[in-house]
């Protein structure tokens, strides 16, 4: 078997390599990652090629280990520290509050990553616009088993896939995104982020700070979906997932028990910028969460989805 590269890295903190990277992960079932214990396995679509990538952390040593298989193999590695939030700054971020130093306190080791891979954030982060997470990761399960790559190297015997590149969403047609689980709205959306990947991969790599007016300029993405991918794809720390289902309650509900829009969660991380959204998943995250008194939002059935 082909042994594939390595490459061992010495983080600058003590990096929480599996929460680092569930970040990138689309639910339980996602066939692009997987853990085993301690050590993740990850398939991705480089601009090199696909690429199957092992992150082990050896904690007694202070260090990542890394293996990779695959033509996209030696990319990853080199990736492998802003994968693992290398490149997220927190040296001038200010708590402000007792709340929130308490909050960075207990996480005070999460960091953003960033994959630099504009379309595997954008297809995914499109599937779960307005729709239940059971849903959305179930559709996406299909999508990569169907239409994407067995991964390169020990990736395929685990059953990674790597997801279907833009060229070939952009070509499904319609009665297979329904076969799918996917409505016309999203479908149609995918469709036309998938005819744009290219150009949005160079934004990316050359003019980051406009990636947000050019997602938005797509019909059917708006700030919801900016924000998810800029929050994996660029590692953003100011990227607020306004319209999400709960962000704004929880953070509300962190605060005090106090009832939150998405305008009043606007106002309040504003003195936060540029890490406005680091502040938004540390009150969501610190087991604050409103007590539900309704039934649960139920995933849609009227789609005819072919398993």
């Amino acid at each position: 078997m082909d042994e594939g590269s390595e490459r061992i890295w010495r983080p600058a903190w003590a990096c929480p390599v599996g929460t680092l990277l569930r970040q990138h992960r689309r639910g339980a079932g996602d066939p692009t990652q997987r853990v085993d214990g301690a050590t993740t396995w990850r398939a991705a679509r480089t601009p090199l090629g696909p690429v199957t990538l092992r992150v082990e952390p050896l904690s007694a040593e202070g260090v990542v280990r890394a293996h990779a298989w695959g033509p996209g193999a030696e990319w990853a590695l080199d990736q492998l520290p802003a994968l693992l939030g290398a490149e997220d700054d927190v040296t001038r971020f200010d708590p402000r509050t007792p709340l929130v130093a308490e909050a960075w306190r207990r996480s005070a080791h999460w960091r953003l990553g960033r994959t630099g891979l504009l379309h595997e954030s954008l297809l995914p982060s499109i599937l779960e616009q307005k729709v239940t997470g059971q849903e959305a990761f179930a559709s996406f399960r299909r999508l990569v088993r169907r239409h994407g790559d067995p991964a390169p190297g020990p990736g395929a015997a685990l059953g990674l896939h790597v997801q279907p590149c833009a060229e070939v969403v952009a070509q499904l047609p319609s009665w297979e995104w329904i076969q799918l689980g996917v409505d016309h709205a999203r479908s149609s959306t995918a469709v036309r982020g998938a005819r744009l990947a290219g150009s949005l991969q160079r934004i990316v790599e050359r003019e980051p700070s406009r990636i947000d007016a050019a997602l938005r300029s797509i019909p059917g993405i708006g700030v919801w979906t900016s924000a998810e991918v800029r929050m994996r794809a660029l590692g953003d720390a100011d990227a607020v997932s306004y319209g999400d289902y709960h962000l704004a309650t929880q953070v509300g509900w962190a605060l005090g028990h106090t009832v939150f829009t998405d305008r009043d969660l606007a106002d309040y991380l504003a003195p936060w910028a540029p890490h406005r959204g680091r502040v938004a998943h540390l009150l969501r995250g610190i087991g604050m969460s409103r007590p539900r008194r309704g039934p649960k939002l139920a995933p849609r059935t009227h789609l005819p989805v072919r398993r």
